[in-house]
């Protein structure tokens, strides 16, 4: 298994649990999907992945080994994020938002070579390398976002809602791109509230419901379930007997 997460419990101060035994695993080439409701813990399971929320108990293992609780180490253990609303540098140009991606690599040939890849991924930030992020587009900001996580030369890229806020045809972009990376090599775990694309990509997906995982399966079969139907894709159960 290449990320394995054992009964991880988060806590928000004393009060609020989180994340509650919280257990997955994501295979080496996959592309894993989480989905869940807004406050369900998608978010708050991404931030303790990469350290910046430190969990009460639980054990994040890369291929076996732990990993520590503390951001630079998540990275160089190979697990970057993307984040939720991109959290771009927005006064820095494209160009140096995609090298602080790459900020604890020394190898000068490898991340020109990363970056080349990148822009094959996506042309147009090629073509914006001097401009500020924060003029960008917001289709845009998700490729440099996607693009300076990828300067890591992560072993998994996490994804956290890469579609939120993006007109359906730039959100159709961005799936593609996930499916493109997936197949360059990059292990793939994503969060996302597109519960129908999120399952259609996935080679298997869980289901979190208030901080616990409550169905785990292949994507397609869980695209299937009338459980996940009625509460994420808006069909209901008298709507799936008319459809039959």
């Amino acid at each position: 298994m290449l990320l394995s997460v054992n009964g991880l419990n988060v806590f928000y101060g004393e009060a609020i649990h989180a994340l509650r035994d919280v257990s997955f695993g994501v295979e080496e080439g996959e592309i894993v999907s989480i989905i869940g409701a807004n406050g369900a813990g998608k978010s708050t399971l991404m931030w303790t992945l990469v350290g910046l929320l430190k969990p009460k108990s639980g054990t994040i293992l890369m291929r076996g080994k732990p990993v520590k609780p503390v951001p630079h180490l998540s990275v160089a253990a190979g697990i970057s994020l993307v984040p939720e609303r991109r959290r771009l540098f927005p006064n820095l140009t494209v160009r140096e938002n995609l090298m602080l991606g790459a900020y604890l690599r020394k190898d000068r040939k490898g991340i020109a070579e990363d970056a080349e890849q990148i822009f094959h991924l996506f042309p147009i930030l090629k073509e914006r390398l001097g401009q500020y992020a924060g003029t960008l587009s917001g289709g845009q900001q998700q490729m440099l976002a996607i693009g300076r996580a990828l300067m890591a030369r992560p072993k998994v890229l996490l994804l956290d809602e890469p579609s939120l806020g993006l007109a359906p045809v730039l959100a159709d972009q961005v799936f593609q791109a996930i499916q493109d990376i997936a197949a360059s090599g990059t292990t793939i775990l994503l969060v996302e509230q597109n519960a129908l694309e999120a399952l259609e990509i996935a080679h298997r997906a869980y289901v979190l419901e208030v901080g616990r995982i409550v169905l785990e399966g292949p994507g397609k079969e869980l695209l299937q379930n009338p459980a996940v139907r009625a509460a994420y894709l808006g069909v209901s159960q008298r709507a799936e007997t008319l459809l039959k």
